[in-house]
């Protein structure tokens, strides 16, 4: 299943659920069935919310609706917990003069950082330095601590694609990277969330690209993951509690902006694309902040 968050045309949100990856109708899983929230986090945290909307993709009477008709808003709006893994490809690690880690390096986003697919990306009046990252980012499912290499998967609710918009010489004002991690706008997450099912295990073997204006600029795969998803589950739940609607990034791959020479860096009026195989398209425009 593809299920997205989104806003229609008189500011009412709702949840979406794409009839098939090439479709451009989707079933308001919330008109359909009344009981279901209008809020995505709600309806995987509610114990056997996720069923009645598999039941929904196989009903006729459910109501259907055109995708060109939405505003999509980030997948997950308000999770409670947005945390990033530095430094997790090799050759990103190589290029910004970073030994291979023996830990991840992790770091936390703001829910104020986030827009959803087709929202413009921000870049703030303080700085020029705005670059883009290719990710993959997976959603937590069900409360979860001190998983196991074997029922980590279990804890997944499906995955996404998003674009770790960063602020290069505020990342580097201090020896943490939050600081230019966190402006409004800057962290791009859908456009949908693919359910599990619909992947290889782990979300192993996708190809991943951004494309700057149609060029390409990362082109890698997530099996060269240095810490992979099951491995981040047990490292995440070995500190602290997951809850239903958390979101984990996963790190970029090498040919971000700041690494080029001369360096690369988004501007207004730029379109940015984050594409992850069998997730989907993430596009931003890029526009300068007011």
């Amino acid at each position: 299943m593809r299920l997205f968050t989104y806003q229609d045309q008189n500011k009412n949100k709702s949840v979406g659920l794409l009839r098939s990856p090439e479709s451009s109708e989707f079933i308001d899983i919330c008109a359909s069935d009344t009981s279901l929230s209008k809020s995505l986090l709600d309806i995987i945290a509610e114990q056997g919310a996720m069923d009645k909307v598999a039941q929904l993709a196989k009903t006729s009477n459910a109501v259907v609706k055109n995708i060109k008709d939405v505003t999509f808003l980030p997948v997950i709006e308000n999770p409670s917990k947005i945390i990033c893994l530095g430094l997790n490809y090799a050759d990103h690690a190589a290029e910004g003069g970073h030994a291979t880690p023996e830990y991840p390096s992790f770091f936390m986003r703001g829910a104020s950082s986030l827009v959803g697919h087709n929202a413009p990306m921000i870049r703030p009046k303080v700085s020029e330095k705005f670059d883009y990252e290719a990710e993959l980012a997976f959603v937590i499912g069900k409360k979860a601590r001190h998983l196991t290499r074997d029922n980590a998967l279990d804890y997944v609710a499906g995955y996404s694609a998003f674009n770790d918009g960063s602020l290069r010489d505020y990342q580097r004002k201090t020896s943490q990277w939050t600081i230019g991690k966190n402006f409004d706008g800057t962290g791009a997450f859908g456009p949908w969330l693919v359910t599990p099912d619909e992947l290889p295990k782990g979300a192993s073997g996708l190809r991943i690209q951004s494309r700057l204006n149609g060029q390409i600029m990362q082109d890698a795969n997530t099996k060269l993951f240095l810490c992979d998803v099951v491995h981040t589950l047990v490292l995440l739940s070995e500190v602290m509690t997951l809850e239903p609607g958390d979101v984990v990034i996963t790190g970029t791959p090498g040919g971000v902006g700041h690494a080029r020479k001369p360096p690369v860096w988004m501007k207004a009026g730029d379109i940015i694309e984050i594409e992850i195989e069998g997730v989907g398209l993430l596009s931003n425009p890029i526009v300068d902040e007011n």
